[in-house]
């Protein structure tokens, strides 16, 4: 009775001083929680060695590496576009050997970051919030508001993902694809699909991960702004990306891979709406080039709807001759989308995208044209243009 009682008062003692725990903590991985890097138990990461990112409610954050012998620790990555920084952050060095950096407050959003240390791009190796892709690891950084955002698990029903393994005739070995389907999905009635590509650096489950297309779409769904639809997220890697003649040989491949073996693949094991005016076909940048080239040009047949996100081309008079010409395209074409994000209006990306909209203007093609968000090439713009634009507006017609 005596060391119930003790354990009483010590459980009670530790509640009053962490009032977040059974609840949520640093990088605890036990809920889908909107601030995974708020410091609510005292507690670091399994297996790290201190707390990063520390997450604050007024947006700021502070960085720790342990690094004793270390020269220079620096930040890099995507999310210095949101800060305007064009070059790495230094940390400073403690007497201990930690090395820290506080920065923000920042926008709510999540951002991608490396940490250098003595030139070494490596990821945060006490973040547990780490992206695999097809370019080496980075680290996630979550800056949380009050609540859950529109990228966020929330409270309510939510749509299943299936992982499938297929034979791909046309790369000549196993390939994977992930498949969302709706919340109340019935399997007997006809979807619509939107067939979801990454860019040069993505596997198909960065769009999860990152991209949290499903959490968007339960999200949209729930607030009545979008059809409930089927998302088959596909591997656009179909030539290795460093590949010599990457630009010459990738998009025949990939417009091949769709028409002969993901989409019968996925009007086999779903019920779709097995036609053009049933399909979409969208992706972010490497995705963005295979939606023009190996969609709208070489399978116009296949697809009746396109989202083109951070992508285009300032020479589309000469490589969409086919798609720009066709007599019938304004009736073959149901929603045609270009996005891109606000940092990105400047430099390289932008002046692909105008030549895009040049040349759909000069041929009187209806689409619709949407920069915003806060962000530049990277997920924080990707994750808006899907949310405030494009899937709102998909399936519509």
């Amino acid at each position: 009775m005596k060391q119930t009682l003790i354990l009483k008062l010590a459980v009670a003692t530790i509640l009053a001083a962490y009032p977040g725990i059974g609840s949520m903590a640093q990088q605890s991985n036990i809920n889908l929680s909107h601030n995974p890097q708020k410091d609510t138990e005292g507690l670091i990461p399994f297996s790290a060695s201190l707390n990063s990112p520390e997450v604050n409610d007024d947006q700021t954050v502070t960085f720790r590496v342990k690094a004793p012998d270390a020269k220079v620790v620096e930040l890099s990555g995507a999310m210095l576009t949101v800060m305007h920084e064009r070059k790495p952050i230094p940390f400073i060095k403690g007497e201990d050997g930690i090395w820290t950096l506080k920065i923000g407050p920042l926008p709510v959003d999540m951002y991608q970051y490396n940490i250098r240390i003595d030139g070494v791009s490596m990821a945060d190796p006490n973040n547990t919030q780490a992206a695999f892709t097809a370019m080496p690891p980075y680290s996630e950084l979550i800056i949380h508001g009050d609540g859950p955002q529109w990228y966020d698990a929330k409270e309510g029903e939510h749509g299943s993902i299936t992982r499938h393994i297929y034979h791909s005739s046309v790369t000549n070995g196993e390939r994977d694809m992930y498949v969302y389907t709706p919340p109340f999905y019935n399997p007997e009635k006809e979807y619509p699909v939107l067939y979801l590509m990454g860019g040069s650096g993505e596997l198909p489950s960065n769009w999860m991960y990152d991209g949290r297309v499903n959490f968007i779409m339960d999200n949209l769904i729930a607030e009545g702004k979008a059809v409930p639809m089927i998302i088959a997220i596909i591997n656009n890697q179909v030539v290795h990306r460093n590949h010599p003649q990457h630009a010459d040989l990738t998009f025949d491949i990939m417009a091949r891979e769709l028409k002969e073996v993901i989409v019968p693949f996925v009007d086999k094991h779903y019920k779709t709406i097995a036609n053009a005016h049933g399909r979409a076909l969208s992706g972010l940048s490497m995705g963005g080039r295979h939606t023009m080239f190996s969609g709208m040009e070489r399978n116009l047949d296949l697809f009746a709807n396109f989202g083109v996100l951070s992508a285009g081309d300032n020479t589309a008079e000469e490589t969409l001759k086919t798609f720009l010409n066709d007599p019938k395209v304004k009736e073959k074409v149901d929603y045609l989308f270009v996005g891109q994000g606000t940092e990105e209006q400047s430099g390289f990306f932008n002046v692909r995208v105008k030549g895009l909209i040049d040349a759909l203007n000069a041929h009187g093609i209806e689409h619709e044209y949407y920069s915003g968000g806060h962000g530049g090439h990277d997920w924080s713009t990707w994750r808006h243009l899907l949310y405030y634009r494009f899937l709102p507006n998909l399936f519509k017609k």
